[in-house]
């Protein structure tokens, strides 16, 4: 039995060394593997972290202490501008509801609308250069009609729920206002106002499993609360604050929203996260593969996170491989046929040394090197913490005769 273990022993440290030897100078192939670490830029909270974080008996406060350092607690209220992504329509096209009402931007006016039974839609469109227009769909003649026009801007308000007709015929519903703002060319962009605790209900479910444990969603919510604040305040001279995508927060609007995150928001509202009495950029994302990475900023540390794999909180992208083809990698580096890759530098916290930093590689036209988050970017993987693996070949094979054959 002895025996046996220190063969298994012995393979393994062989096994790890030539791992490093194949990422320093690999082998050109059809195909390379890649494994790594984490979804996503590591950068404030893990959200598996969050819900590893709850299910270890933390609080919502220890876990924003842990992901934001150095940052208090305080208050925002107010609303928000949410660009709706989805409605690229030139105009704006709603049901029929309710106590809707239209708003004249430009004078500061309110409209009733009229109700009917046979009127079941509503548009804003462009008018002239800078107006808009409104008019009614008549569903028994298939026919719209105009109600009347504004030499500005107007929008949507008075109905708890709005809903929004999308470019595919799908109905989308929204709290708050449905805004019309003016864009170059003959196209109104359509702008989602709405306060923001009924903004975040929209929000934490998309961002967030609305099954996870309490201190977890309660952490995203107050998060993307911060976030939220963070970019309203820069964004004074824009029609919108932010969009609805990954490129700011996912927001589904009213349709998205869950009982158990609507719970979270209302146990933390108004809470955000300062540093200096502001509000931070609380970024976070899916999971950090094990360890939280640096920024620019005092609040953004480098340490290792024990939350991230934690047993339970489910997380699928603590490790993950992934192969790309000879064509990918020569596309990615630019430098005709790879000869070798290499990693010149990690940031050194997390296992095999942490993410990526630079990356080496030299092709039958030269050599370049990129940053790691260029190569993700390139070949468009999860994190930046990633490293090349070896194939089996590349393993000795021959017996190890000093473990006693």
């Amino acid at each position: 039995m002895k025996r046996a273990v220190v063969v298994v022993v012995l393979a393994s440290t062989l096994i790890s060394a030539t791992a490093q030897a194949r990422e320093i100078e690999p082998l050109a192939a059809a195909d390379t593997t890649i494994s790594g670490r984490g979804f996503g830029h590591g950068r404030g909270m893990s959200q598996y972290g969050a819900q590893g974080a709850a299910i270890a008996g933390k609080s919502v406060r220890q876990i924003l202490d842990f992901y934001y350092p150095e940052t208090t607690i305080g208050k925002a209220t107010g609303s928000i501008r949410v660009r709706i992504t989805a409605d690229t329509t030139d105009g704006i096209r709603v049901g029929a509801v309710n106590r809707l009402k239209v708003r004249d931007l430009k004078a500061g006016r309110v409209y009733t609308l009229p109700k009917a039974s046979t009127r079941n839609q509503w548009s804003i469109d462009p008018y002239g250069d800078h107006g808009t227009k409104v008019s009614s769909f008549n569903a028994k003649t298939r026919k719209w009609t105009l109600w009347k026009t504004f030499t500005g801007m107007t929008q949507f308000e008075g109905a708890p729920v709005t809903g929004l007709v999308l470019p595919s015929g799908a109905v989308r519903r929204y709290r708050g206002a449905l805004r019309a703002v003016d864009v170059s060319g003959a196209h109104l962009d359509t702008v989602n106002v709405v306060s923001l605790e009924y903004y975040l209900r929209g929000v934490v479910p998309r961002e967030a499993l609305s099954s996870w444990r309490p201190a977890a969603l309660q952490a995203q919510a107050v998060a993307a609360r911060t976030y939220s604040v963070f970019h309203r305040s820069r964004a004074t001279r824009r029609a919108y604050d932010l969009c609805d995508t990954i490129s700011c927060q996912v927001y589904g609007g009213y349709d998205s929203e869950k009982a158990s995150t609507n719970t979270a928001i209302a146990a933390t509202a108004g809470q955000v996260r300062l540093y200096q009495g502001k509000p931070i950029i609380a970024e976070f994302s899916s999971s950090n593969g094990g360890a939280t990475a640096s920024g620019p900023i005092p609040y953004q540390v480098m340490k290792p996170d024990g939350w991230d794999a934690y047993p339970g909180n489910g997380n699928p992208n603590v490790t993950w491989t992934v192969t790309r083809t000879a064509a990918q990698l020569q596309s990615a580096f630019d430098v005709g046929s790879i000869r070798s890759l290499r990693v010149l530098k990690r940031s050194g916290v997390g296992p095999g040394g942490g993410r990526t930093l630079t990356v080496e590689a030299v092709g039958s036209k030269g050599r370049r090197v990129l940053t790691g988050d260029q190569v993700r970017g390139r070949l468009r993987l999860k994190s930046s913490w990633f490293a090349f693996v070896p194939s089996p070949l590349d393993i000795p094979i021959e017996p190890d005769r000093t473990a006693g054959g």
